[in-house]
């Protein structure tokens, strides 16, 4: 039974190795080639072409915290205390009334971003600008990065990732101040607002009140998509329950027109797109 057991051990720990001797084998894309480059030029881009404003911000210096926060690291024991550096580092202010959340609308709200400068999402901001779509996580052993593979959140809750993307939409959260907005897909089956989402159990937990004056929400359905929920619906209206116990105004509304139009632009011959064109 002994030695089955060993045989069995051996087998599972090759398994999961990956690369190089001592690497394991995680489910989700490794480490983004180029990261170092990567981040240093959005970085660059970000504080001299984008916002000179934040000119002052030192980006070798920023990149340098990042890779202290993962390299050599055990990829599902990060902790906030690694990223605090990077953190402090590359914080910047968000102008009132600016702050734009969104759930389950990833590629709308940042087309509406692109194309409109009056708002900001997370990913608008420095520190979501430089890890957007990119991906890295260390290793015991050298060169203490894994370029084959990371861990999903499903196999480890304190990955490299999760824990940053955690602490960078809670420092957004508590940044915000003035009117916030949140855009939602209204055409997702589960329900537009979901507790379980980055909004639902960590940003609206840390809007401050005192400098938040009222939360608009923008309640979107996918062209041609299913109306799956109004601003009327179960989940909705959970939000506002959660919205109205912390003390702030809410409005929603379905399908705001300046996003709608946006939606438009790609399917103007939709049935779903004639309210949008001139029918005097």
């Amino acid at each position: 039974a002994l030695l089955l057991a060993a045989v069995l051990a051996s087998v599972l720990t090759r398994g999961r190795r990956e690369g190089g001797p001592g690497m394991l084998r995680w489910k989700d894309r490794g480490t983004t080639r180029n990261l170092r480059e990567v981040v240093l030029g959005r970085c660059y881009s970000y504080v001299l072409a984008r916002y000179p404003e934040l000119g002052d911000k030192d980006c070798l210096k920023i990149w340098e915290s990042l890779k202290h926060a993962f390299i050599y690291k055990n990829p599902c024991n990060i902790t906030s205390e690694d990223y605090q550096p990077l953190m402090e580092l590359a914080s910047h202010p968000i102008p009132c009334n600016k702050s734009l959340f969104w759930s389950k609308t990833n590629d709308l709200v940042h087309r509406y971003t692109k194309s409109s400068q009056n708002f900001l999402t997370l990913e608008d901001t420095l520190l979501g600008y430089m890890a957007d779509r990119v991906s890295w996580c260390g290793d015991l052993s050298a060169p203490g990065i894994n370029y084959e593979s990371c861990p999903k959140r499903s196999e480890c809750e304190s990955n490299p990732s999760s824990v940053f993307w955690k602490m960078a939409s809670k420092m957004f959260a508590e940044a915000a101040c003035g009117v916030v907005q949140v855009m939602l897909n209204g055409s997702v089956e589960a329900g537009a607002f979901r507790s379980s989402s980055i909004f639902g159990s960590i940003e609206i937990f840390n809007l401050n009140p005192d400098r938040v004056s009222a939360v608009h929400i923008w309640l979107m359905h996918d062209i041609g998509g299913p109306q799956s929920e109004s601003c009327s619906g179960h989940s909705i209206k959970r939000l506002k329950s959660i919205l109205e116990e912390r003390n702030f105004k809410i409005t929603c509304e379905d399908n705001y027109r300046p996003v709608q139009l946006l939606q438009c632009v790609h399917s103007p011959d939709h049935t779903d797109c004639r309210l949008c064109t001139n029918t005097t």
